[in-house]
Protein backbone atom coordinates (compact mmCIF):
# COMPACT_ATOMS: atom_id res chain seq x y z
CA UNK A 1 0.00 0.00 0.00
CA UNK A 2 2.72 2.32 0.16
CA UNK A 3 3.54 2.55 -3.51
CA UNK A 4 0.14 4.55 -3.41
CA UNK A 5 1.46 8.05 -4.93
CA UNK A 6 2.80 6.11 -8.13
CA UNK A 7 -0.47 4.56 -8.78
CA UNK A 8 -2.65 6.94 -7.95
CA UNK A 9 -0.73 9.11 -10.59
CA UNK A 10 -1.63 6.70 -13.24
CA UNK A 11 -5.41 6.87 -11.98
CA UNK A 12 -8.20 9.23 -13.30
CA UNK A 13 -11.45 9.99 -11.88
CA UNK A 14 -14.55 11.51 -12.70
CA UNK A 15 -16.49 13.46 -9.92
CA UNK A 16 -20.12 14.57 -10.54
CA UNK A 17 -22.07 15.93 -8.08
CA UNK A 18 -22.99 18.98 -5.93
CA UNK A 19 -20.28 21.73 -5.87
CA UNK A 20 -20.18 23.94 -2.40
CA UNK A 21 -17.95 26.36 -1.22
CA UNK A 22 -17.55 26.09 2.72
CA UNK A 23 -16.55 29.35 4.19
CA UNK A 24 -15.25 30.09 7.62
CA UNK A 25 -15.47 32.91 9.39
CA UNK A 26 -13.02 32.35 12.93
CA UNK A 27 -14.13 35.14 15.90
CA UNK A 28 -13.05 35.88 19.34
CA UNK A 29 -16.11 35.88 21.57
CA UNK A 30 -15.85 37.23 24.98
CA UNK A 31 -19.24 38.84 25.93
CA UNK A 32 -22.87 38.84 25.12
CA UNK A 33 -24.73 41.25 22.75
CA UNK A 34 -26.63 43.54 24.48
CA UNK A 35 -28.87 43.21 21.88
CA UNK A 36 -30.22 39.86 22.10
CA UNK A 37 -29.23 36.80 24.22
CA UNK A 38 -26.17 36.12 21.30
CA UNK A 39 -22.69 36.20 21.53
CA UNK A 40 -20.28 38.83 19.86
CA UNK A 41 -18.22 37.52 17.53
CA UNK A 42 -15.18 40.08 16.77
CA UNK A 43 -13.79 38.53 13.48
CA UNK A 44 -9.90 37.77 13.00
CA UNK A 45 -9.86 35.52 10.15
CA UNK A 46 -11.73 34.09 6.94
CA UNK A 47 -11.23 31.18 4.67
CA UNK A 48 -12.97 29.59 1.87
CA UNK A 49 -12.26 26.00 0.58
CA UNK A 50 -13.85 23.31 -1.53
CA UNK A 51 -16.53 21.69 0.13
CA UNK A 52 -19.07 19.03 -0.88
CA UNK A 53 -18.12 17.21 -4.53
CA UNK A 54 -15.41 20.07 -4.57
CA UNK A 55 -14.09 18.31 -1.50
CA UNK A 56 -14.32 14.83 -3.20
CA UNK A 57 -12.20 16.30 -6.16
CA UNK A 58 -9.79 18.25 -4.10
CA UNK A 59 -8.91 14.76 -1.97
CA UNK A 60 -8.53 13.21 -4.77
CA UNK A 61 -6.12 15.41 -6.76
CA UNK A 62 -4.45 15.93 -3.44
CA UNK A 63 -3.30 12.20 -3.70
CA UNK A 64 -2.03 12.70 -7.02
CA UNK A 65 -5.37 11.33 -8.92
CA UNK A 66 -6.50 13.35 -12.56
CA UNK A 67 -9.64 14.50 -12.37
CA UNK A 68 -12.76 15.61 -14.19
CA UNK A 69 -15.27 17.36 -12.41
CA UNK A 70 -19.01 18.19 -13.41
CA UNK A 71 -21.64 20.18 -11.32
CA UNK A 72 -23.00 23.41 -10.95
CA UNK A 73 -22.45 26.91 -9.66
CA UNK A 74 -23.39 30.53 -10.08
CA UNK A 75 -22.26 32.91 -12.48
CA UNK A 76 -20.90 34.78 -9.10
CA UNK A 77 -17.55 35.50 -7.39
CA UNK A 78 -17.67 32.58 -5.79
CA UNK A 79 -17.56 30.33 -8.63
CA UNK A 80 -14.30 32.08 -9.48
CA UNK A 81 -12.83 31.49 -5.85
CA UNK A 82 -13.86 27.99 -5.71
CA UNK A 83 -12.44 27.06 -9.18
CA UNK A 84 -9.41 29.12 -8.61
CA UNK A 85 -8.90 26.80 -5.55
CA UNK A 86 -9.75 23.54 -6.88
CA UNK A 87 -6.64 24.25 -9.44
CA UNK A 88 -4.51 25.00 -6.44
CA UNK A 89 -5.02 21.16 -5.67
CA UNK A 90 -3.34 19.75 -8.39
CA UNK A 91 -4.45 18.45 -11.83
CA UNK A 92 -8.35 18.95 -12.44
CA UNK A 93 -10.28 20.07 -15.58
CA UNK A 94 -12.99 22.10 -14.38
CA UNK A 95 -14.55 22.25 -18.18
CA UNK A 96 -17.78 20.40 -16.55
CA UNK A 97 -18.51 23.11 -13.92
CA UNK A 98 -21.39 24.52 -15.37
CA UNK A 99 -22.21 28.11 -15.09
CA UNK A 100 -26.17 29.13 -14.39
CA UNK A 101 -27.54 32.73 -14.52
CA UNK A 102 -29.99 34.07 -11.56
CA UNK A 103 -29.07 31.53 -9.25
CA UNK A 104 -25.96 31.38 -6.39
CA UNK A 105 -23.25 29.25 -6.00
CA UNK A 106 -23.50 27.14 -3.07
CA UNK A 107 -21.91 28.03 -0.18
CA UNK A 108 -22.08 27.30 3.44
CA UNK A 109 -20.73 30.00 6.21
CA UNK A 110 -19.29 29.13 9.22
CA UNK A 111 -18.88 31.00 12.36
CA UNK A 112 -16.78 29.94 14.60
CA UNK A 113 -15.27 31.26 18.70
CA UNK A 114 -12.63 29.36 19.78
CA UNK A 115 -12.72 26.51 17.12
CA UNK A 116 -16.62 25.46 18.21
CA UNK A 117 -19.38 26.27 15.39
CA UNK A 118 -21.63 29.05 16.79
CA UNK A 119 -23.53 29.42 13.55
CA UNK A 120 -23.91 27.97 10.21
CA UNK A 121 -25.39 30.24 7.05
CA UNK A 122 -26.17 28.18 3.39
CA UNK A 123 -26.95 30.27 0.79
CA UNK A 124 -28.05 28.88 -1.71
CA UNK A 125 -31.23 27.61 -4.43
CA UNK A 126 -32.69 23.83 -4.03
CA UNK A 127 -35.61 24.70 -6.57
CA UNK A 128 -34.55 21.79 -9.42
CA UNK A 129 -33.20 22.67 -13.01
CA UNK A 130 -34.89 22.86 -16.23
CA UNK A 131 -34.32 20.38 -18.52
CA UNK A 132 -32.01 22.33 -20.90
CA UNK A 133 -29.92 22.54 -17.67
CA UNK A 134 -30.12 18.15 -17.08
CA UNK A 135 -29.15 17.78 -20.42
CA UNK A 136 -25.52 20.08 -20.39
CA UNK A 137 -25.25 18.23 -17.02
CA UNK A 138 -25.57 15.08 -18.93
CA UNK A 139 -23.39 15.77 -21.63
CA UNK A 140 -20.55 16.92 -19.39
CA UNK A 141 -20.88 13.66 -17.29
CA UNK A 142 -20.55 11.87 -20.31
CA UNK A 143 -17.37 13.60 -21.71
CA UNK A 144 -15.88 12.98 -18.44
CA UNK A 145 -16.48 9.21 -17.64
CA UNK A 146 -15.22 8.41 -20.76
CA UNK A 147 -11.54 8.45 -19.94
CA UNK A 148 -12.23 7.75 -15.93
CA UNK A 149 -11.39 4.87 -13.98
CA UNK A 150 -14.09 5.29 -11.61
CA UNK A 151 -16.61 7.43 -11.20
CA UNK A 152 -18.27 9.25 -8.10
CA UNK A 153 -21.44 10.36 -7.59
CA UNK A 154 -21.33 12.74 -4.26
CA UNK A 155 -25.18 13.64 -3.82
CA UNK A 156 -25.65 16.28 -1.37
CA UNK A 157 -29.52 16.68 -2.02
CA UNK A 158 -28.91 20.22 -4.52
CA UNK A 159 -29.99 19.60 -6.90
CA UNK A 160 -27.41 18.32 -9.59
CA UNK A 161 -28.02 14.59 -9.30
CA UNK A 162 -31.74 14.87 -10.16
CA UNK A 163 -33.33 11.47 -11.09
CA UNK A 164 -32.86 12.01 -14.75
CA UNK A 165 -29.77 12.54 -14.47
CA UNK A 166 -29.04 9.86 -12.26
CA UNK A 167 -30.15 7.38 -14.37
CA UNK A 168 -28.68 9.00 -17.65
CA UNK A 169 -25.04 8.61 -16.07
CA UNK A 170 -25.61 5.10 -13.87
CA UNK A 171 -26.89 4.02 -17.10
CA UNK A 172 -23.59 5.54 -19.50
CA UNK A 173 -21.27 4.00 -16.54
CA UNK A 174 -22.68 0.58 -16.46
CA UNK A 175 -22.82 0.17 -20.70
CA UNK A 176 -19.24 0.98 -20.54
CA UNK A 177 -17.73 -0.93 -17.74
CA UNK A 178 -16.92 2.11 -14.94
CA UNK A 179 -17.43 1.03 -11.33
CA UNK A 180 -19.21 3.83 -9.66
CA UNK A 181 -19.12 5.13 -6.02
CA UNK A 182 -22.32 7.17 -4.50
CA UNK A 183 -22.15 9.26 -1.46
CA UNK A 184 -25.75 8.90 -1.13
CA UNK A 185 -28.28 11.74 0.92
CA UNK A 186 -31.62 10.36 -0.59
CA UNK A 187 -33.81 8.02 1.76
CA UNK A 188 -35.14 6.03 -1.52
CA UNK A 189 -31.75 4.00 -2.43
CA UNK A 190 -33.79 2.60 -5.38
CA UNK A 191 -32.40 5.58 -7.81
CA UNK A 192 -29.07 4.12 -6.98
CA UNK A 193 -29.58 1.10 -8.67
CA UNK A 194 -26.84 0.34 -10.81
CA UNK A 195 -24.01 1.94 -8.48
CA UNK A 196 -21.41 -0.45 -7.53
CA UNK A 197 -21.00 0.95 -3.51
CA UNK A 198 -22.66 3.56 -1.35
CA UNK A 199 -20.86 4.85 1.29
CA UNK A 200 -23.66 6.00 3.67
CA UNK A 201 -22.80 7.09 7.45
CA UNK A 202 -25.53 5.82 10.06
CA UNK A 203 -27.82 8.34 10.09
CA UNK A 204 -28.01 8.46 6.47
CA UNK A 205 -28.36 4.45 6.42
CA UNK A 206 -31.42 4.55 9.40
CA UNK A 207 -33.10 7.12 7.60
CA UNK A 208 -32.95 5.18 4.20
CA UNK A 209 -33.91 1.62 5.74
CA UNK A 210 -35.55 3.20 8.84
CA UNK A 211 -34.05 0.68 10.67
CA UNK A 212 -30.76 1.33 13.58
CA UNK A 213 -27.51 0.60 12.84
CA UNK A 214 -25.42 1.03 15.91
CA UNK A 215 -24.29 -2.51 16.88
CA UNK A 216 -22.79 -5.23 14.23
CA UNK A 217 -25.74 -6.91 14.23
CA UNK A 218 -28.20 -3.59 13.34
CA UNK A 219 -25.94 -2.48 11.06
CA UNK A 220 -25.66 -5.82 9.14
CA UNK A 221 -29.20 -5.82 9.24
CA UNK A 222 -29.70 -2.08 7.66
CA UNK A 223 -26.77 -2.95 5.11
CA UNK A 224 -28.43 -6.00 4.18
CA UNK A 225 -32.16 -4.00 3.82
CA UNK A 226 -30.13 -1.34 1.59
CA UNK A 227 -28.40 -3.38 -0.54
CA UNK A 228 -32.00 -5.22 -1.32
CA UNK A 229 -33.43 -1.74 -2.41
CA UNK A 230 -29.88 -0.43 -4.33
CA UNK A 231 -28.34 -3.47 -5.58
CA UNK A 232 -24.88 -2.00 -4.41
CA UNK A 233 -22.51 -2.96 -1.69
CA UNK A 234 -22.66 -0.73 1.22
CA UNK A 235 -19.41 0.73 3.10
CA UNK A 236 -21.19 2.15 6.05
CA UNK A 237 -19.27 4.70 8.22
CA UNK A 238 -19.36 4.72 11.59
CA UNK A 239 -17.74 7.52 13.01
CA UNK A 240 -15.80 6.21 16.78
CA UNK A 241 -16.83 2.75 15.70
CA UNK A 242 -14.82 3.05 12.00
CA UNK A 243 -15.89 1.61 8.93
CA UNK A 244 -18.09 -1.67 7.89
CA UNK A 245 -18.17 -3.33 4.16
CA UNK A 246 -21.02 -5.21 3.68
CA UNK A 247 -20.92 -6.87 0.00
CA UNK A 248 -23.40 -8.70 -1.81
CA UNK A 249 -21.36 -11.95 -1.40
CA UNK A 250 -19.32 -12.58 1.99
CA UNK A 251 -19.00 -11.87 5.45
CA UNK A 252 -19.15 -8.36 6.12
CA UNK A 253 -15.78 -6.51 6.91
CA UNK A 254 -15.00 -4.55 9.95
CA UNK A 255 -12.45 -1.77 10.68
CA UNK A 256 -11.99 -0.08 13.86
CA UNK A 257 -11.10 3.51 13.64
CA UNK A 258 -7.48 4.94 13.50
CA UNK A 259 -9.13 8.47 14.63
CA UNK A 260 -7.14 9.73 17.74
CA UNK A 261 -8.55 13.09 18.19
CA UNK A 262 -11.76 13.91 16.78
CA UNK A 263 -12.01 18.09 16.22
CA UNK A 264 -14.51 18.01 13.25
CA UNK A 265 -15.97 15.38 11.52
CA UNK A 266 -17.05 17.56 8.71
CA UNK A 267 -16.29 16.67 5.06
CA UNK A 268 -14.78 13.22 6.38
CA UNK A 269 -17.49 11.44 3.82
CA UNK A 270 -15.89 13.37 1.13
CA UNK A 271 -12.45 12.21 2.21
CA UNK A 272 -13.66 8.34 2.64
CA UNK A 273 -15.09 8.37 -0.72
CA UNK A 274 -12.06 9.98 -2.18
CA UNK A 275 -9.72 7.63 -1.14
CA UNK A 276 -11.67 4.52 -1.48
CA UNK A 277 -12.09 5.46 -5.19
CA UNK A 278 -8.66 6.02 -5.82
CA UNK A 279 -8.07 2.73 -4.18
CA UNK A 280 -9.87 0.97 -6.25
CA UNK A 281 -9.01 2.75 -9.32
CA UNK A 282 -5.53 1.66 -8.54
CA UNK A 283 -6.34 -2.03 -8.87
CA UNK A 284 -6.21 -2.58 -4.57
CA UNK A 285 -7.83 -4.94 -2.95
CA UNK A 286 -11.30 -3.66 -1.35
CA UNK A 287 -9.47 -4.40 2.28
CA UNK A 288 -6.60 -2.22 1.44
CA UNK A 289 -8.22 -0.07 0.33
CA UNK A 290 -11.11 0.57 2.95
CA UNK A 291 -7.65 0.60 5.15
CA UNK A 292 -6.54 3.42 2.90
CA UNK A 293 -9.62 5.38 3.37
CA UNK A 294 -9.87 4.56 7.21
CA UNK A 295 -6.37 5.96 7.52
CA UNK A 296 -7.42 9.09 5.97
CA UNK A 297 -10.60 9.80 7.70
CA UNK A 298 -8.96 9.27 11.12
CA UNK A 299 -6.85 12.14 9.62
CA UNK A 300 -9.21 14.82 8.55
CA UNK A 301 -11.34 14.74 11.56
CA UNK A 302 -8.60 15.76 13.61
CA UNK A 303 -8.52 19.32 11.39
CA UNK A 304 -10.54 21.85 12.23
CA UNK A 305 -13.15 22.39 8.99
CA UNK A 306 -13.44 20.64 5.77
CA UNK A 307 -9.66 19.72 4.79
CA UNK A 308 -8.04 17.37 2.69
CA UNK A 309 -5.27 14.26 3.76
CA UNK A 310 -1.64 14.99 2.34
CA UNK A 311 0.43 12.15 0.68
CA UNK A 312 3.02 12.98 3.43
CA UNK A 313 0.08 12.47 6.24
CA UNK A 314 -1.47 9.13 4.73
CA UNK A 315 1.91 7.63 4.22
CA UNK A 316 2.82 8.35 7.68
CA UNK A 317 -0.14 6.98 9.04
CA UNK A 318 -0.25 3.82 7.15
CA UNK A 319 3.55 3.20 8.00
CA UNK A 320 2.89 3.54 11.75
CA UNK A 321 0.37 0.87 11.08
CA UNK A 322 3.43 -1.28 10.22
CA UNK A 323 5.33 -1.58 13.04
CA UNK A 324 4.94 -1.71 17.27
CA UNK A 325 5.99 1.44 19.35
CA UNK A 326 7.52 -0.83 21.70
CA UNK A 327 10.91 -1.40 19.69
CA UNK A 328 13.78 0.71 20.96
CA UNK A 329 16.76 -2.20 20.64
CA UNK A 330 18.79 -0.32 18.49
CA UNK A 331 17.45 -2.66 15.32
CA UNK A 332 18.95 -2.80 11.56
CA UNK A 333 15.65 -1.44 9.60
CA UNK A 334 15.43 -0.71 6.14
CA UNK A 335 13.80 2.95 5.20
CA UNK A 336 10.37 1.84 5.17
CA UNK A 337 10.99 0.09 8.34
CA UNK A 338 12.54 3.28 10.10
CA UNK A 339 9.55 5.22 8.85
CA UNK A 340 7.01 2.68 10.16
CA UNK A 341 8.95 2.94 13.70
CA UNK A 342 9.31 6.79 13.21
CA UNK A 343 5.08 7.54 13.07
CA UNK A 344 4.32 4.11 15.31
CA UNK A 345 5.77 6.21 18.08
CA UNK A 346 4.49 9.98 17.21
CA UNK A 347 1.17 7.82 18.05
CA UNK A 348 2.38 7.41 21.42
CA UNK A 349 3.27 10.93 21.77
CA UNK A 350 7.26 9.94 21.41
CA UNK A 351 9.39 12.72 20.48
CA UNK A 352 11.74 10.62 17.99
CA UNK A 353 15.42 12.43 17.01
CA UNK A 354 18.03 11.29 13.97
CA UNK A 355 21.57 11.49 14.09
CA UNK A 356 23.90 10.93 10.71
CA UNK A 357 26.96 10.38 10.03
CA UNK A 358 29.77 7.39 8.00
CA UNK A 359 30.99 6.24 11.67
CA UNK A 360 33.75 4.39 10.64
CA UNK A 361 35.77 2.54 13.08
CA UNK A 362 33.93 4.23 16.14
CA UNK A 363 35.66 6.00 18.90
CA UNK A 364 34.93 8.07 21.99
CA UNK A 365 33.58 11.43 20.19
CA UNK A 366 31.03 9.13 18.44
CA UNK A 367 29.54 7.74 21.55
CA UNK A 368 29.74 11.00 22.72
CA UNK A 369 27.94 12.45 20.18
CA UNK A 370 25.63 9.47 20.38
CA UNK A 371 24.72 9.92 24.07
CA UNK A 372 24.08 13.74 23.51
CA UNK A 373 21.71 12.68 21.18
CA UNK A 374 19.92 10.22 22.95
CA UNK A 375 19.25 12.42 25.63
CA UNK A 376 17.49 14.76 23.33
CA UNK A 377 14.48 12.22 22.41
CA UNK A 378 12.77 9.71 23.66
CA UNK A 379 13.64 7.82 20.33
CA UNK A 380 17.62 7.93 18.37
CA UNK A 381 17.35 7.05 14.83
CA UNK A 382 21.18 6.64 13.74
CA UNK A 383 21.22 7.30 10.07
CA UNK A 384 24.47 5.46 8.92
CA UNK A 385 26.02 6.49 5.32
CA UNK A 386 25.86 3.33 2.99
CA UNK A 387 29.61 1.66 1.90
CA UNK A 388 28.95 2.98 -1.68
CA UNK A 389 27.63 6.37 0.19
CA UNK A 390 30.92 6.43 2.58
CA UNK A 391 33.30 5.65 -0.83
CA UNK A 392 32.17 8.46 -2.64
CA UNK A 393 33.04 11.03 0.54
CA UNK A 394 35.75 9.72 1.49
CA UNK A 395 37.65 7.76 -1.09
CA UNK A 396 38.18 4.04 -2.73
CA UNK A 397 40.07 2.47 0.44
CA UNK A 398 37.21 3.39 3.20
CA UNK A 399 35.00 2.35 5.15
CA UNK A 400 37.25 0.19 7.23
CA UNK A 401 34.03 -1.69 8.25
CA UNK A 402 31.43 -2.74 6.23
CA UNK A 403 27.69 -1.10 6.39
CA UNK A 404 26.53 -4.43 8.32
CA UNK A 405 29.33 -4.43 10.75
CA UNK A 406 28.78 -0.38 11.72
CA UNK A 407 24.83 -1.34 12.16
CA UNK A 408 25.50 -3.87 14.39
CA UNK A 409 27.80 -2.00 16.28
CA UNK A 410 25.96 1.98 16.80
CA UNK A 411 22.96 -0.30 17.57
CA UNK A 412 24.50 -2.24 20.63
CA UNK A 413 24.93 1.43 22.33
CA UNK A 414 22.86 2.85 24.89
CA UNK A 415 20.20 4.53 23.76
CA UNK A 416 19.84 3.63 20.00
CA UNK A 417 16.54 2.92 19.49
CA UNK A 418 17.11 1.71 15.79
CA UNK A 419 19.78 2.20 12.60
CA UNK A 420 18.80 2.61 9.25
CA UNK A 421 21.13 3.02 5.97
CA UNK A 422 21.15 5.63 3.36
CA UNK A 423 22.63 5.23 0.02
CA UNK A 424 22.86 9.33 -0.74
CA UNK A 425 26.16 11.47 -0.73
CA UNK A 426 23.82 13.16 1.99
CA UNK A 427 20.24 12.14 4.63
CA UNK A 428 18.10 14.53 3.03
CA UNK A 429 15.64 12.30 1.10
CA UNK A 430 15.41 9.67 3.94
CA UNK A 431 15.06 12.89 6.68
CA UNK A 432 12.01 14.02 4.05
CA UNK A 433 10.83 10.55 5.07
CA UNK A 434 11.40 10.31 8.74
CA UNK A 435 10.30 13.72 9.12
CA UNK A 436 11.83 13.59 12.56
CA UNK A 437 11.25 16.14 15.72
CA UNK A 438 14.99 16.49 16.51
CA UNK A 439 18.17 16.69 14.42
CA UNK A 440 21.24 15.94 15.85
CA UNK A 441 24.57 17.15 14.43
CA UNK A 442 27.94 17.63 15.88
CA UNK A 443 28.90 21.27 16.56
CA UNK A 444 31.35 21.93 13.92
CA UNK A 445 28.83 22.36 11.89
CA UNK A 446 26.33 25.85 12.26
CA UNK A 447 22.70 25.05 11.74
CA UNK A 448 21.99 26.81 8.81
CA UNK A 449 24.79 24.28 7.31
CA UNK A 450 22.91 21.05 8.55
CA UNK A 451 21.66 18.75 5.79
CA UNK A 452 17.65 18.70 6.29
CA UNK A 453 17.26 21.44 9.13
CA UNK A 454 14.56 23.67 7.50
CA UNK A 455 12.55 20.27 7.46
CA UNK A 456 12.95 20.04 10.88
CA UNK A 457 12.20 23.34 11.73
CA UNK A 458 9.02 23.40 9.01
CA UNK A 459 7.05 20.87 11.12
CA UNK A 460 8.38 22.38 14.94
CA UNK A 461 10.99 20.66 15.31
CA UNK A 462 14.41 21.46 16.54
CA UNK A 463 18.55 21.26 15.47
CA UNK A 464 20.58 20.17 18.37
CA UNK A 465 24.76 20.82 17.74
CA UNK A 466 26.52 18.24 19.99
CA UNK A 467 29.94 19.15 21.97
CA UNK A 468 32.63 17.79 20.09
CA UNK A 469 35.48 15.61 22.21
CA UNK A 470 38.91 16.60 21.09
CA UNK A 471 41.59 14.39 19.42
CA UNK A 472 38.87 11.72 18.63
CA UNK A 473 39.06 10.84 14.55
CA UNK A 474 38.84 7.68 12.63
CA UNK A 475 41.59 8.97 10.33
CA UNK A 476 44.18 9.22 12.81
CA UNK A 477 43.15 5.80 14.50
CA UNK A 478 44.07 4.33 11.20
CA UNK A 479 47.06 6.48 10.81
CA UNK A 480 48.40 4.77 13.73
CA UNK A 481 47.32 1.66 12.81
CA UNK A 482 49.64 2.03 10.22
CA UNK A 483 52.49 3.10 12.02
CA UNK A 484 55.43 0.25 12.11
CA UNK A 485 56.44 -1.45 15.41
CA UNK A 486 59.51 0.36 16.82
CA UNK A 487 62.54 -2.16 16.55
CA UNK A 488 63.64 -3.17 19.67
CA UNK A 489 61.22 -1.72 21.61
CA UNK A 490 59.10 -4.46 23.98
CA UNK A 491 55.61 -5.52 22.81
CA UNK A 492 52.62 -4.20 24.98
CA UNK A 493 51.50 -6.38 27.80
CA UNK A 494 49.65 -9.66 26.70
CA UNK A 495 51.07 -9.15 23.28
CA UNK A 496 51.87 -12.59 21.00
CA UNK A 497 55.70 -12.95 20.30
CA UNK A 498 57.23 -12.26 17.36
CA UNK A 499 56.69 -15.10 14.72
CA UNK A 500 53.90 -16.50 16.52
CA UNK A 501 50.99 -17.83 13.70
CA UNK A 502 48.55 -14.68 15.41
CA UNK A 503 51.61 -12.24 14.82
CA UNK A 504 51.98 -13.15 11.02
CA UNK A 505 48.68 -12.99 10.43
CA UNK A 506 48.31 -9.37 11.64
CA UNK A 507 51.18 -8.27 9.95
CA UNK A 508 49.53 -9.76 6.79
CA UNK A 509 46.43 -7.98 7.75
CA UNK A 510 48.65 -4.79 8.39
CA UNK A 511 50.22 -5.36 4.77
CA UNK A 512 46.68 -5.60 3.53
CA UNK A 513 45.23 -2.34 5.29
CA UNK A 514 44.10 -0.04 2.84
CA UNK A 515 45.77 4.02 3.36
CA UNK A 516 42.32 6.42 4.24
Amino acid sequence: MLNFLDRFAKCRAAVIGDLIVDCYLQGDVSRISPEAPVPVVRSLSEKSVPGGAANVVANLATLGVFVNVVGLTGMDEARDHLIESLHGHGRIDVSGVIGVARRPTTRKLRVLGAHQQIIRIDHEDTSPFDQAIEDRVIEAAFSAIEPADVVILSDYGKGVLSDRVLRAIIGRCEAASKQVLVDPKRTDLSVYRGARILTPNRKELTAATRLPCETDEEATAAASRAREISGANILLTRSEKGMSFFPAEGAPIHLATVAQDVFDVSGAGDTVIAVLAASLAAELPILDAMKMANHAAGIVVAKVGTAVVTPDELYASLASEMASPSVNDGRHVNTAGAVALRWAWAKEKLTVGVANGCFDLLHPGHISLIRQAAETCDRLIMALNSDASVRRLKGPSRPIQDENARAAVIGAIKGVSAVVLFDEDTPLELLRALQPDILVKGADYTEDKVVGADIVRARGGRVVLANLSAGHSTTNLIKTAEKPFPLGSSLPAGSKKEGSPADTDAGARQDRMPTP
